[in-house]
């Protein structure tokens, strides 16, 4: 599949395409997969030709990660070099929304479904706020295994109570780029990266070294620390609820049961909040990225809840 390269903001993005299978109805139709942190396009690897069958579909590399460009990280209270950037969810989020309406075209011409997974499900319901301003939104979310960004300040008070006494040391911390740049020395090698794909996927199908490289190849790249760095010091930032909350459009939640990071128990309280969630579905022995560890599974999901979402808005 090859690669392509979008120009915004001075930086250089990489997505891929998959062109609809057949022409379809009018109008066009077309699916934006966002991937989740430390990730790529690359991880829709088994899904985009099957979803195929539905739209043209897209995969994209959000600034920091894959092939994309990795700027300096300027966080709170430092200055805004010319290079640098403020990582996060509005940064994410406005690099999504300018995709779908310069390289997709969203619009009367076409229709669009957003899914994404992990950080990428926050990204994709952020960016459809966004376009939601500029009534344009897409016609559906999916979201695989959302984050729920147990860190962040506002879930404080669920945390016990060393946590809360600790937080403002490991701010401190965090921030110091001699201590990330070791960090990630010793995060980004083969050994390490297997052995949290064996919590991500507690099946153990297709953890292989496809998957091991396309997670390590992107971290050997200059700046990569840098896009680490700007994660990891997300305290305060969106939260999958209050985005739900502002929402107009269907969302669907499909869950891994075993999913180590994103309890289950979390996305069943969000399906009974928020009037947008249309359903959730759980997926036994799975992990916290279904898509991945079981696409024979997850593939007929995806397409009959995009035939869905195309009826729905209609």
């Amino acid at each position: 599949m090859e690669e392509q390269c979008w120009s915004w903001r001075g930086f250089s993005i990489t997505y891929s395409c998959v062109n609809a299978q057949t022409n379809g109805p009018s109008p066009g139709r077309a699916v934006l997969c966002v991937h989740g942190f430390g990730a790529s396009k690359g991880h829709w690897r088994h899904n985009l030709a099957p979803l195929s069958q539905e739209a043209t579909v897209y995969a994209i590399d959000l600034l920091g990660f894959g092939n994309s460009s990795k700027p300096i990280s300027c966080l709170e209270g430092e200055p805004l070099v010319p290079t640098g950037v403020r990582y996060g969810f509005d940064l994410w989020a406005e690099q999504v929304r300018d995709f779908c309406l310069e390289v997709i075209g969203i619009g009367a011409d076409i229709e669009l479904q957003l899914i994404g997974n992990s950080i990428g499900g926050v990204v994709a319901l952020n960016a459809t706020r966004l376009l939601q301003e500029m009534h344009n939104e897409p016609q559906q979310v999916i979201l695989i295994d959302c984050a729920q960004r147990e860190l962040d300040l506002k879930r404080l008070d669920t945390q016990p109570w060393p946590a809360r006494l600790t937080r403002p040391l490991v701010m401190a911390v965090v921030r110091q780029r001699w201590l990330i740049n070791s960090l990630f020395q010793v995060l980004a090698r083969p050994a390490f990266v297997r052995g949290v794909l064996q919590q991500a996927y507690p099946s153990g199908r297709n953890v292989d070294q496809e998957l091991v490289d396309l997670l390590l190849r992107p971290s050997q790249q200059p700046g990569a620390t840098e896009s680490f760095r700007g994660f990891v010091n997300l305290f305060n930032d969106w939260l999958a609820p209050q985005l739900l909350e502002q929402l107009r459009v269907p969302v669907r939640l499909l869950w891994g049961a075993n999913d180590p990071w994103e309890p289950l128990e979390e996305a069943q309280r969000w399906k009974q909040a928020h009037a947008c969630i249309q359903e959730l579905t759980v997926l036994e022995g799975l992990g916290h990225c279904p898509h991945d560890e079981s696409p024979e599974q997850v593939n007929p999901i995806l397409l009959r809840w995009l035939q869905l979402g195309w009826r729905q808005r209609a």
